[in-house]
Parts: structure tokens; sequence; C-alpha cells
């Protein structure tokens, strides 16, 4: 597995200082009596990016505002995309990837794709954004494959620091929270028979952002969950289940 996570994470790494810690969790709106443990589904970032500039926003619509400024890039076109635009007003399921070269991130494309059929018949639109361009994004998109209109590019991670996500070197190579990709080796070897390196970020301070999932019904956020480490990724069941749950505005 060493070879595998030499290839996730090339030598030259540039840190950042640490961040301040906030805590705070995700409310529930409108939700079925039965949902997934809350304590697994909302977790909060304790490294804070310097672009968020304050506690990362959570529960109502405080993240939708948030996000008004943020433009990705669609993998299959280059174009420019509001992120807002692409679900609003329906459901959406936000999934970050790390980035398009982390064999983890080829697992959980893998696992979305699988899933996507179940998304849509909740009523909620999947989609799925990593760190680099839309070229690098289309050799994941090739290589899986990927829906390559559900699949978009943050170069500048702005999604993520408005979301609050980790990043840093610590989470990326010391969480314990990593340690789970060893129950997941032979997921990880069936999604990346086509796995290439060429996927990472020019910029090697995208190789230490940590991903995360998020739900919206329309402008309202419902669930954040933010990975913890490498390839700790979100429940995609529990996820499913509050989609069923929680119909769409």
């Amino acid at each position: 597995m060493a070879t595998a996570v030499s290839l996730c994470l090339p030598r030259v790494l540039h840190t950042s200082a640490p961040r301040p810690s906030f805590h705070r969790r995700v409310s529930v709106q409108g939700a079925g009596a039965t949902l997934p443990d809350a304590r697994r589904l909302c977790r909060r970032s304790s490294a804070v990016s310097a672009a968020a500039g304050a506690s990362p926003p959570e529960a109502g619509t405080a993240a939708w505002d948030s996000l008004g400024g943020v433009s990705v890039f669609a993998a299959g076109t280059g174009d420019v995309v509001p992120l807002r635009d692409l679900w609003d007003p329906s459901e959406g399921v936000v999934a970050l990837l790390r980035h398009f070269g982390c064999f983890c991130c080829w697992e959980l494309a893998s696992d979305l794709k699988k899933s996507m059929p179940k998304f849509e018949s909740a009523g909620a639109k999947l989609i799925a954004i990593g760190v680099g361009t839309s070229d690098k994004a289309r050799i994941l998109a090739d290589g899986l494959p990927f829906p390559v209109d559900s699949l978009y590019a943050d170069p500048e991670r702005k999604a993520y620091d408005v979301l609050g996500l980790y990043h840093g070197l610590g989470r990326t190579l010391f969480s314990p929270a990593s340690s789970k990709i060893y129950s997941r080796l032979d997921s990880i070897k069936e999604a990346t028979k086509n796995y290439k390196l060429k996927g990472t970020p020019a910029d090697l301070t995208g190789i230490m952002q940590q991903g995360g999932m998020f739900v919206f019904r329309g402008k309202e956020l419902l669930y954040a969950w933010r990975d913890e480490g490498t390839g700790d990724h979100a429940p995609l069941d529990d996820f499913l289940g509050i989609c069923r749950q929680v119909p769409a505005a």
C-alpha cells in the first residue's frame, strides 16, 4: 500500500500555518423522524482556510449565501459555471473530492457513479467536484469512466474554503481516520485499474486538501460531512436515506 500512497502524495509539499478550531453542528429541518446518527454526519472542520475568514456556514441558508461568488469549471467543456446553479432549486448532493490524482478519490467517484440512479430516484442531483483543472478532471472521467456532465473542477479550492474543509499535511498523512482505506483495498484496486497520476494538480498545495459531502434542499443546507483524513469518505447509504426522507422543495 505504500506504493499507492506515494502516488497520491507527491514528495514536494507546501505546509500552511495552523488554523483556528470551531465546533458547530448541522441541524435538520423538515426531515423524517428517523435519520442517521448526526454525530457521524455533522463533522466540523478544525482547519478553516484563510479565504473563509471565519467559521464555515452550517445549517440553513448561510452556506448558500457564502457560495454566491463561487464558480467551478465543467469537466467536459471547461466552461465557468456558478456553483449554486448546479442544483437550484432542486435537492443537490455535492461531493467534493480531494483531487483528480488521488487514488482514494477514484474509489469514491466510482461509488458515486454506481449510486447516481438511486439518488436520482430519490429526487436528488448528485455532482462531484475536485481540485484541479478541467483537463485533470477528464483524466478521471475517462479512466473510470465517470459521467463528465456531473463532474466539475475547482482549481483554486474556493468551494472547499467556503465550506470549511480540512487542508494541511497532518490531515493528509497522519490522521487516524485515514486508516479506513486498509479495509477497502479491494475496492480501491478495482476502481484504480486505469488510474493515472497525471490527474494530480500542478499546484501541489492541492494534494493536501481533504474532501467532504453536503446535502442541500434548494438554498438550505441539511447535512455536512467533512473528511477527517485521506479516504475518510461519507457513508453514501446514510446520505441516500436523508434524500429519501427529505423531499425536494
